[in-house]
């Protein structure tokens, strides 16, 4: 996620670190090189016929193409919305479990430890499991040996996890130091990490069609490739720099909906996983007692990742 100050006057036209500009340039520059050939046969070799080619089909193609390219970035919107929204509930409740672990297990102080340390567990692997690493090695430090035991045997590792604090409360209930009303609004806990992994995970396995997807890419390179041969004619050599600021319109339009189709990468405008897991795993070493806790992750070059 790319966080920096908002940029005004002059800083418009030159900020580069934390814009779409680096991804869409070369595409940009391509078309301002197409502008460029054509604006000079036109200017130089006035080809016949060419005053007949009129602007007004690219207008209505580019109002089309606008409306489609912000429904498709409003969708991808929406989508990395609710991910921020879902994660933001998982640093919710492993606050709350937290506290009910310092509260109703106060005088359980390793079985406290291990469920705490659970918690980090499996925020670290739902993030993996979420970018397409391996859960089971992001969660291995926080694990005890007889736990990654375990993780060997199951293929949902922060599944998995939440099945070993399910079986840590279900030993404290059977021995008597939680009570079945207690012991209720900690499952209460589990099924709201569970539905928010099935939230993340639903997300992940459902993309924008393809299909829809693809009609916008092309729709926006026969724009912008036809574009100068319906300029020339009339704007002369004033046409590259037109065609390459439509250019730069929709394709970082299009390249934008692109990274937050899929917010829970490592594109600079996806989700900061890796520090919203970091805060998880300060809140619960802070409710543990434990001295020093490690820092905040902080933007690197403006981006938080």
């Amino acid at each position: 996620m790319i966080i920096r100050p908002r940029p005004h006057g002059w800083q418009l036209l030159y900020i580069l670190r934390g814009s779409i500009v680096p991804a869409v340039a070369p595409k940009v520059l391509a078309i301002l090189v197409l502008a460029i050939v054509v604006s000079a046969v036109v200017e130089l070799g006035n080809p016949p016929g060419i005053e007949r080619v009129s602007v007004v089909p690219f207008t209505l193609l580019g109002i089309a193409l606008s409306i489609f390219l912000s429904f498709r970035n409003s969708a991808c919107h929406e989508r990395w919305w609710e991910g921020r929204k879902l994660w933001g509930q998982l640093v919710f409740e492993s606050r709350s479990l937290g506290r009910q672990l310092q509260a109703l297990l106060a005088d359980d102080a390793p079985r406290r430890e291990r469920l705490a340390t659970l918690v980090i567990a499996f925020a670290y692997a739902l993030c993996a499991r979420l970018r397409g690493n391996e859960p089971a090695l992001a969660a291995l430090p926080w694990l005890q040996p007889a736990q990654r035991e375990q993780l060997a045997e199951r293929s949902n590792i922060p599944d998995a996890l939440l099945a070993m604090m399910a079986v840590e409360l279900a030993d404290a209930l059977r021995e008597g130091a939680l009570s079945p009303i207690l012991y209720a609004q900690f499952e209460e806990r589990l099924h709201a990490l569970s539905s928010i992994q099935a939230g993340c995970e639903r997300i992940l396995a459902t993309p924008l069609p393809f299909a829809y997807t693809l009609l916008l890419h092309r729709c926006a390179w026969m724009f912008c490739v036809l574009l100068p041969f319906g300029l020339a004619a009339t704007l002369g050599w004033a046409t590259p720099v037109l065609s390459a600021v439509l250019a730069y319109a929709f394709f970082g339009l299009d390249q934008l909906g692109e990274e937050m189709e899929e917010p829970f990468g490592t594109e600079p405008n996806d989700l900061p996983l890796d520090a919203i897991v970091r805060t998880i795993e300060i809140d619960q070493l802070d409710a543990l007692g434990v001295r020093p806790l490690p820092a905040p992750l902080q933007p690197q070059g403006y981006r938080l990742q």
